[in-house]
């Protein structure tokens, strides 16, 4: 897609006068898919525009996408995103255009008049989960991510030698996603022996968030059919915040021989919104560089497209909220910001992996991207970065200190695609407060 094209396209105006407020985050040319309660408490698909949302369902029913081929129209009036998912690409596109179509500030007055019995303010719309998600994957794609870390535990090698080869990740628990915005509940499990070589078990004493970015899937593979890199792209939908919720002094016990278990399984949180691929066009931009003596991808990961434009320019940034803050009405205190272009491994590369030996993606699986960390201090997407494995507190604004979350903290993820000329593309929120561990 070249630069004129993008230009044009999102030059266009909404005469939905909120939506073309540059920072608004919902422009016309974004239109993230949510699920929302409606009047009748029933979920409907809509799209964000503006300060409001588009419920999808009533354009159906107002026969505003009546152009549209059938199985899309079906797939609007679904409880949930997955049949939407899982129409081919073109209909995505073409129900794309014609919403924007809808929205455009040259739309007629009359359609702009049904069209309005359809938008409700985003302050009044609950938000659910949009997507059942069978399977759920999360990487650990963040070379910057792996190497903190790994300086913690394994100081005289902190990254092991499969990581510049290999996209590492592990199949997670799709039962345990939730929207953001729904409590969390403290975890209990086994810790570290103090002493007798006997494990501790109760509640977790280092509950953390990890900063990442989730990836639904669209249309699938066939199983035993392996996705070729240049290929890998087209089979992401979409993307939204995630907050994968860790209980480190679980994690560090139990990881070994195979990886994390009820450290992460007890809840992951994913924003309600899905900013469609194409909504993403103008902030697309090379892969981040590799170091002149890193080895180059394996032939079935290096596409030179998407070494040209597989990363994308997204600023991620994480919040806590204490409860002494909000009894004092102060703003979160910001401690990190990062950007999604410093993965190691891009979108297409995470999935032609995951393909590869053949494992079938669904329509609605999730991938994550695992922590996103950046190279300097304060671009840690997680506080087992931030205070060097709780070690060293961080000081909050308000003279309060953290090396863990506790009870009635509450995480709060922000993204944004920010690039001049553009209006800003928001990922929204990702909120979610810690609730006390709860005895058996």
């Amino acid at each position: 897609m070249t630069d004129g094209f993008l230009s044009a396209e999102w030059s266009r105006r909404s005469w939905f006068e909120s939506a073309n407020e540059p920072t608004c985050g919902f422009p016309l040319q974004s239109l993230p898919y949510c699920v929302f309660a409606g009047m009748d408490g029933r979920p409907r698909i809509g799209v964000g525009i503006g300060l409001s949302v588009l419920d999808i369902k009533e354009c159906v029913h107002v026969d505003l996408l009546h152009d549209l081929a059938a199985p899309i129209r079906t797939a609007c009036e679904a409880k949930n995103l997955n049949p939407l998912l899982a129409c081919e690409a073109g209909a995505h596109a073409a129900l794309r255009a014609r919403l924007m179509d809808l929205l455009d500030s040259e739309a007629l007055n009359s359609t702009r008049d049904i069209v309005c019995k359809a938008l409700i303010p985003m302050a009044n719309a609950t938000l659910l989960k949009p997507v059942a998600s069978a399977n759920y994957t999360d990487f650990y794609a963040s070379i910057h991510h792996a190497t903190r870390v790994g300086q913690l535990f394994r100081p005289e090698q902190p990254l092991l030698p499969n990581y510049k080869f290999v996209p590492i990740g592990y199949h997670g628990r799709a039962s345990s996603l939730v929207v953001g915005g729904t409590p969390i509940r403290r975890p209990c499990g086994q810790t570290k022996p103090i002493q007798n070589g006997i494990p501790g078990f109760g509640p977790t004493r280092f509950l953390d968030y990890e900063v990442e970015v989730g990836i639904y899937i669209a249309s699938g593979n066939p199983l035993g059919e392996p996705v070729s890199i240049d290929r890998a792209a087209g089979l992401a939908f979409g993307v939204s915040l995630l907050n994968d919720w860790s209980a480190r002094d679980m994690q560090s016990w139990e990881y070994q021989p195979l990886g994390p278990f009820l450290a992460k399984s007890f809840a992951t949180s994913v924003s309600p919104w899905v900013v469609p691929m194409a909504a993403l066009a103008p902030f697309r931009c090379p892969a981040a560089g590799r170091a002149a003596q890193d080895p180059a991808p394996l032939p079935y990961l290096w596409d030179a497209e998407d070494q040209k434009t597989g990363a994308i320019d997204m600023t991620l940034e994480a919040f806590l909220l204490t409860p002494a803050m909000r009894a004092a009405g102060l703003a979160a205190h910001r401690l990190s910001g990062a950007n999604l272009r410093d993965l190691y491994w891009t979108p297409a590369q995470l999935i032609a992996h995951h393909t590869s030996n053949g494992c079938n993606l669904l329509p609605g699986d999730l991938l994550a991207t695992g922590t996103v960390s950046g190279e300097d201090d304060d671009t840690a997407g997680c506080l087992l970065e931030l205070t060097n494995g709780g070690a060293k507190p961080i000081l909050l604004l308000n003279g309060e200190r953290r090396n863990g979350l506790e009870d009635r903290d509450e995480v709060i993820l922000r993204g944004v695609c920010r690039r001049e000329g553009f209006p800003d593309v928001s990922l929204g929120e990702c909120r979610g407060i810690v609730l006390a561990f709860q005895s058996v």
